[in-house]
C-alpha cells in the first residue's frame, strides 16, 4: 500500500516539477534537416534556430557542411555574419582571395557584396549565420568543383 501511495504522489507532482511548456525553446545543437542539393555541391545539413522573426528582424541558421562541400556564389539584402563554430571554412568575396577560416574565427560580409563559403577540402564546418530575414537570398554563380579544388590548393599550400 505505501508503494501504491508513493506511485501516487510521484504521478500527481511530475507535472508540477516539469519544465514549462509555454516558452518555444530551439537548440543549436541538433543537426537539422539535411538541405535539398540546390545552390551547393556536397552534403549539408540546416537548422533553422530563429527564422522569419518579424520583431527581431533577422535570422539565425546552424549550418553543417561535410568536408569538399561549398555553396554557390551569392549575396544577402542585409549584412551577413558567420561564426565558425566547428572545423574550417573556406570563404571568399568577389575580387578578394580566398582565405581560410577556423572554430572561433567571426566574419562579417555587408549586404549586397557577392560571396560564397564552404567546408574546406578535407575538414567539416559547422557555422551560425546570422542575417536580415527581409530578402531572400540572390544566388549568382555555380562554384564549380573544378573552382573549388584550385581555391583548395592555392589555400593548401599556403
Amino acid at each position: 500500500m505505501k508503494k501504491l501511495i508513493l506511485l501516487l504522489f510521484i504521478l500527481v507532482a511530475a507535472p508540477v516539477f516539469s519544465q514549462d511548456s509555454d516558452y518555444n525553446i530551439h537548440s543549436y545543437l541538433t543537426e537539422g534537416a539535411k538541405a535539398p542539393n540546390t545552390h551547393y555541391i556536397g552534403e549539408a545539413w540546416l537548422n533553422a534556430i530563429i527564422h522569419d522573426d518579424e520583431e527581431l528582424g533577422y535570422n539565425i541558421t546552424k549550418a553543417t557542411f561535410k568536408a569538399n562541400s561549398t555553396l554557390d556564389w551569392h549575396k544577402h539584402g542585409s549584412a551577413q555574419v558567420l561564426i565558425i563554430v566547428d572545423g574550417e571554412a573556406y570563404y571568399q568575396e568577389r575580387g578578394s582571395k580566398p582565405v581560410i577560416l577556423k572554430k572561433g574565427d567571426v566574419i562579417k560580409c555587408e549586404k549586397e557584396i557577392e560571396h560564397w563559403h564552404s567546408s574546406t577540402k578535407y575538414n567539416d564546418v559547422t557555422y551560425l549565420a546570422l542575417y536580415g530575414g527581409e530578402q531572400p537570398t540572390t544566388w549568382t554563380e555555380v562554384v564549380t568543383q573544378e573552382y573549388y579544388d584550385e581555391v583548395a590548393e592555392k589555400l593548401k599550400s599556403n
